[in-house]
């Protein structure tokens, strides 16, 4: 029975499986319409058709409720209504369906025959059926009930004539405050368009006085217009008032608040540049023209986004790399570039002459460094996209004020699409004086933040220094060491970055290779042996350079000394810089470099078995990752204002002014520097003045005047 029961479960199991999976893929082949049934009121319906709508055909009526079933049934014949159907393909699964009223909903006039109209306020009650079919066998059906009424117009729809208001500065909007009733005439408001001449002889002379009725503007009593015979006093001929009218103390009197001038939104779209400027010279940072003046433009990083057109600027050379998500082959610009597009004429910026672009085509096998991991879609179809632009590199070279050729190397791959992909794309351009890179300096003369850290290697052969870049590691997709790129140190910039080195078991076997490899990455980031102590280094000049300091890596132990484990091995890469401040020039402090040193920190590798995990232990295959790490800190040295204190100074206050309320020093002013009130050179010349005056007086005094008389005496 247990065999029965057990036999009878897995039966019973397997058909439920067969089922669902029955259930899971049938309505992948059954279509449906959401919603299947509308109301609509407008001119206007969307449905959507979902499931698999490919070879499915639409097929609209006009359809009315059968007698005898009380339903619709669907019908793959179509048929002419005043409907237009449309559909727009939202995905591989999903279909939207429009249907749009080609009928006028204007109500028709009196004695109107025409046809494109509503001859009732009811335009349109009808039914219609939307049918999906495959061939002749329908699959779904969109039933649309339509209740629609005629739109009805104003008759002055069409005027247009837009009331012209006075400015309110010296004509009040309310121009006649007393007139309260409109199309009436109100008593006593003589301005009151609404009064007949007749009326405004009722109560002429009983008009209401004053801005309220009407007289928005009255002439002062000081003005010369208002002298009369009877109130008017002896002087007021002479020292009467002429002015125009607008200018009286009733002027605005119904404009409340001044007039605010609109100010410009922000706004989140692109600003468009603007025309360039033809240029004759180039000079550093200018931009260059095209031969048809507009800008020559290649991606670059601007507010930390990668900007497709931006100006190249003379003698400013940049580096960086922007990222791209695709899901298709690339048709357009920045992954599919034309030629002629990376050709154009370029102004020399030495007359009127033009260089043009020579472009040199790379073909690159090893995708790794320009294409991350991305989503694998295993239902779509695999797309191979041939000749995708993977690097534009640019080469300018210069003399004086212009550029002489151009020269552009275009790295393209073929990427394999099954999804989506982030590519990511490497620009650059450098400016060449003959073979040399014009490289910009990070200060003049001190270094500034965020510059990059300019070190050297002299040349025995020119004895001259040839600059270079200090560098910290840079992670790239998948953070592995195989992967990761190098960034350039920049001045006053602490940073901590790292990558990651697999290794198995065979690797830590090998300790003493393995400490190799791991000394050779770290030292690729620094291949210099010179770093400049200020931003504008002379490469002629050694007094401009300092050595960098290696601390020297010492290990004693021994290979294999335990299986699986590897120690002293170089994993930590630190570099100290000491900078100091030594001026300010336009108010911006000048540091330079003091000292520069790379040390290393060991650490002990062996592989993690412990855990649940054992397999990295049974697999000799299996890698673990063990990081690799490189950081930077600069130190700055506080700017030393005197010579070192003494023991005396330190440990004895009592003669400190600075830490004591009672300064005996002071006592010996002028003659000690203690006093800061004025110069210590004016202070002693008055000093001088004073001892000589007190010496004076003592010797004219009473006391020499006695030993002269007692001398003379004797």
């Amino acid at each position: 029975m247990a065999n029965v029961g057990f036999l009878f479960a897995s039966i019973c199991g397997w058909a439920t499986f067969i089922i669902l999976f029955i259930s899971l893929a049938c309505p992948q082949k059954i279509v449906v319409f959401q919603p299947s049934f509308l109301i609509s009121s407008g001119p206007k319906v969307s449905s959507f058709l979902l499931g698999k709508t490919s070879g499915i055909s639409l097929h609209l009526r006009t359809v009315s409720v059968s007698n005898s079933t009380g339903s619709i049934d669907p019908s793959c014949v179509a048929e002419a209504t005043r409907w237009t159907l449309a559909t727009e393909q939202m995905g591989k699964s999903a279909l939207r369906v429009h249907l749009t009223l080609n009928h006028s909903l204007r109500l028709c006039g009196d004695n109107e025959t025409d046809a494109d109209c509503c001859a009732k306020p009811l335009c349109v009650l009808e039914t219609l059926q939307v049918s999906a079919c495959i061939g002749s066998t329908p699959q779904a059906s969109l039933l649309i009930q339509a209740t629609i009424n005629a739109r009805l117009f104003p008759s002055n729809a069409g005027y247009e004539n837009k009331t012209v208001f006075p400015n309110q500065v010296y004509q009040p909007l309310g121009a006649c405050p007393c007139d309260l009733t409109s199309g009436t005439c109100d008593p006593r408001c003589c301005c009151d368009k609404d009064c007949s001449s007749e009326d405004l002889k009722l109560f002429e002379s009983y008009c209401l006085p004053g801005p309220f009725g009407g007289q928005v503007s009255p002439a002062p009593d000081y003005q010369c217009s208002m002298q009369s015979a009877e109130n008017s006093p002896d002087w007021f001929p002479f020292l009467c008032v002429t002015s125009p009218a607008e200018n009286n103390p009733y002027l605005g009197l119904f404009y409340q608040g001044d007039t605010i001038a609109p100010r410009p939104g922000p706004s989140f779209q692109m600003p468009a540049l603007s025309a360039p400027v033809p240029v004759s010279i180039y000079v550093q940072g200018s931009p260059i023209i095209t031969s048809d003046n507009k800008y020559f433009t290649v991606p670059q990083m601007v507010l930390g986004r990668c900007i497709k057109g931006a100006p190249v600027a003379f003698l400013q050379n940049f580096k960086l790399e922007c990222v791209t998500l695709i899901h298709s082959c690339p048709t357009g610009p920045p992954l599919k570039m034309l030629e002629k597009d990376l050709s154009p004429d370029v102004l020399n910026g030495q007359g009127a002459g033009v260089v043009k672009v020579n472009l040199t085509d790379e073909e690159t096998p090893d995708l790794s460094l320009f294409l991350s991991s991305g989503q694998v879609d295993f239902t779509s179809e695999t797309l191979v996209c041939e000749n995708v632009t993977l690097a534009l590199d640019y080469k300018f070279y210069w003399k004086g004020n212009g550029i002489t050729s151009i020269s552009l190397t275009r790295t393209v791959g073929t990427v394999v699409l099954n999804g989506s992909l982030a590519v990511t794309t490497r620009y650059s351009a450098v400016f060449l004086n003959g073979e040399s890179a014009a490289e910009p300096n990070s200060g003049n003369p001190g270094y500034q933040v965020e510059r990059p850290l300019i070190a050297g290697v002299l040349d025995n052969n020119t004895e001259l220094i040839q600059k270079t870049l200090i560098n910290s590691w840079k992670p790239a997709g998948d953070g592995l060491c195989s992967n990761a790129i190098m960034k350039p140190v920049l001045f006053g910039e602490n940073s901590t970055s790292g990558c990651l080195l697999p290794l198995r078991q065979l690797n830590v076997t090998q300790c003493d290779l393995l400490r190799e490899t791991v000394a050779d990455l770290q030292a690729a980031l620094t291949t210099a042996t010179y770093v400049a102590r200020r931003g504008n280094p002379d490469i002629t000049t050694m007094t401009d350079w300092l050595n960098i300091s290696f601390v020297t890596l010492n290990s004693s132990t021994a290979t294999g000394a335990t299986a699986g484990i590897c120690s002293d091995i170089p994993s930590h890469q630190h570099i100290s810089a000491w900078s100091l401040t030594t001026s300010l020039v336009d108010g911006i402090p000048q540091k330079e470099i003091q000292a520069l040193e790379v040390r290393y920190s060991m650490s002990t590798w062996a592989l993690g078995c412990e855990g649940g995990d054992s397999s990295l232990c049974e697999n000799p295959e299996e890698n673990q990752l063990f990081p690799v790490t490189s950081s930077v800190t600069f130190i700055d040295i506080p700017f030393n204002t005197g010579p070192p204190k003494n023991r005396f100074q330190i440990n004895f206050t009592e003669y400190d002014c600075n830490r004591n309320d009672v300064c005996w020093p002071e006592l010996a002013f002028p003659f000690t520097r203690y006093y800061t009130g004025e110069p210590y050179s004016q202070a002693l010349a008055k000093g001088m003045i004073l001892v000589f005056m007190f010496l004076s007086a003592a010797i004219l005094g009473t006391p020499w005047r006695q030993i002269r008389q007692a001398w003379h005496n004797a």
